[in-house]
């Protein structure tokens, strides 16, 4: 889907990026993560050719990005910031449909557009007539990835969109972008400094240094099988085990059985059951699916994992 080959961009005749070779494919939910100065952004910007590259070839659906006109490209390409840069003088409903107007839709298919993607995201029909300035931070950065999502995009580029939101939004809103990923199957390329982020919404995370790639892989690869010590280091030495009780689920760790006691969803993380362990006190919970069916128990010894991490 998006192919850079021996990419570099520099600034002030310093590389942001350097001979930078990554693929990403299809359906991907890709993080690009990395310290202050890592060439994360200016990587994500030179997809949609907001920075342009000075060396290399990046090619989108299997053509040269030099081969589109700018405006062309973006509007294949959704595009949400953390400023999220909603037009103040619009409301929630014209926001949305900003691309969808520039392409010149027929009216009923813009508005049938709307009511989907405000669905999809939980944002109330009475919101439709409200401007930004009306709207909480969560809502307005549900509008902004409303607005991205529009035209129906084939790679949605993400550049620190949930980091000016308050821990709550955030969890939700990250739950949300999962959800999403899910159910449309859309390339995403999401660009964060949160570790605990990356960890929870990419299928593959990339890890940057001075515009280099350090380690590329699965959030359990990265975790579990360093490269080296600056991985090592990056993703934490003393809490990598509670990170990985992140990307595990009760339902892969449960045994058959009952237990007494409100009972915990099969879908909940293995570091959100330690929690409600912690909490309760308990040394065995119900587990119980989507439908409220029982399920079994898990032990708070389930959750020690035998795998001993390098």
């Amino acid at each position: 889907m998006i192919n850079f080959e021996r990419v570099s961009k520099l600034f002030q005749g310093k590389p942001a990026v350097d001979n930078l070779t990554l693929n990403i494919a299809a359906g991907e939910f890709t993080v690009l993560i990395g310290t202050s100065g890592s060439g994360k952004s200016t990587t994500l910007k030179m997809i949609n050719r907001l920075i342009e590259h000075d060396e290399g070839k990046i090619r989108f659906a299997g053509e040269e990005i030099h081969n589109f006109k700018p405006q062309d490209l973006r509007r294949r390409m959704g595009y949400a910031i953390q400023s999220i840069g909603l037009f103040p003088h619009w409301t929630v409903e014209e926001n949305i449909a900003t691309v969808p107007q520039l392409l010149k839709w027929p009216r009923a298919r813009i508005r049938d557009r709307v009511t989907e993607l405000m669905e999809l995201l939980h944002l109330e029909p009475e919101l439709f007539r409200r401007y930004p300035h009306q709207l909480s931070g969560g809502q307005q950065q549900r509008v902004g990835v409303a607005r991205a999502l529009a035209a129906d995009p084939e790679v949605l580029l993400m550049d620190e969109p949930f980091g000016a939101l308050d821990p709550v939004t955030r969890a939700t809103l990250q739950a949300e972008m999962v959800r999403i990923h899910q159910l449309s199957g859309r390339t995403i390329v999401l660009v964060t400094h949160d570790i605990d982020e990356a960890l929870h919404l990419a299928n593959r995370i990339v890890l940057l240094d001075q515009g280099r790639v350090v380690q590329q892989g699965t959030p359990m690869a990265l975790l579990t099988h360093p490269v080296n010590d600056f991985v090592r280091d990056f993703f934490g030495r003393s809490d990598r085990g509670i990170k990985l009780l992140a990307l595990g689920t009760v339902a892969e760790r449960m045994r058959p059985g009952s237990a007494a006691g409100e009972p915990i969803g099969a879908t909940m993380s293995l570091r959100d059951a330690l929690s409600v362990f912690v909490t309760r006190g308990s040394e065995c919970l119900p587990v119980i699916g989507e439908q409220g069916e029982q399920l079994g128990v898990i032990h708070f010894s389930d959750l020690i994992t035998p795998k001993a991490l390098p």
